[in-house]
C-alpha cells in the first residue's frame, strides 16, 4: 500500500466543509457555494501534492497548486466587481478555465501515478461540479449582481 492510499484528507478540518450557499442575501464571496467547493479542492490538491516527487516541485507540483488555488481568486476579483456584468461574467469564465486547467493537472498527476484512481475519480467529481456552479453562475449572472 503506497502512502496515497493511506493518505486521508478527512484529517484536515477547515471550517469551509460545512458551510452553505447564502447567496440570496448578497453576501461575501466566501459564501458563494462555488467558492467553498473551490477552496476544499485546492485544499484537498494541496495536501495531496505535498507527497508528489521532489523533481516536480517547478512542475506539476507548482501547476496543479497554482490552478486551483486561482478559481479561488478569479471568483473573489470577479465578485468584488459584479457590479458591472460583463467584468463578472469575464471573471467566472476565467475560473472555469483554471478549474478546466486543474482537470488537466489532476489527469497527469494520476497518469504519473501520484494519485490512484479512487483519488483522480474523487477529484474529477468534485471539479466538475466547480464546473456546473460557473456555468450556472454564467448563465444567470444578474442572481449575483
Amino acid at each position: 500500500m503506497g502512502i496515497i492510499e493511506k493518505f486521508s484528507f478527512r484529517e484536515y478540518h477547515f471550517f469551509v466543509f460545512d458551510r452553505l450557499i447564502e447567496n440570496e442575501n448578497m453576501g461575501q464571496y466566501k459564501d458563494l457555494k462555488v467558492y467553498l467547493k473551490a477552496f476544499e479542492l485546492a485544499m484537498e490538491i494541496y495536501y495531496l501534492s505535498l507527497i508528489f516527487p521532489s523533481d516536480e516541485k517547478f512542475g506539476l507540483t507548482s501547476q496543479i497548486r497554482r490552478s486551483s488555488r486561482s478559481i479561488c481568486s478569479n471568483i473573489a476579483e470577479g465578485y468584488r466587481k459584479r457590479r458591472y456584468k460583463a467584468h463578472f461574467i469575464s471573471k467566472l469564465t476565467d475560473a472555469d478555465m483554471e478549474n478546466s486547467e486543474t482537470i488537466v493537472w489532476i489527469d497527469f498527476a494520476f497518469s504519473c501515478r501520484f494519485i490512484n484512481k479512487n483519488t483522480k475519480e474523487d477529484l474529477l467529481l468534485k471539479a466538475e461540479e466547480i464546473g456546473k456552479l460557473f456555468c450556472f453562475m454564467i448563465k444567470n449572472p444578474d442572481k449575483f449582481i
